[in-house]
């Protein structure tokens, strides 16, 4: 049962990191269109924000193993 419950979790976050970086993405690319002059900025923070959400996804899923 623990093993099922851990996939579960797991499973829950890789989906919320998806759709968390998706947008991200997204919101970005709308940042950049509005205001082409600041792309490099937007993009060096949207690089920034997309690692700490794949961080926190990745500890969620190492403590859903150890749950």
């Amino acid at each position: 049962m623990t093993g099922s419950l851990a996939a579960l979790g797991a499973g829950l976050a890789v989906i919320g990191a998806g759709i968390g970086i998706g947008l991200i993405g997204g919101r970005a690319m709308e940042g950049i269109a509005r205001q082409p002059e600041a792309a490099g900025d937007i993009r060096s923070n949207m690089i920034l924000m997309a690692a700490l959400v794949e961080g926190a996804a990745l500890i969620a899923i190492i403590l859903s193993f150890f749950v």
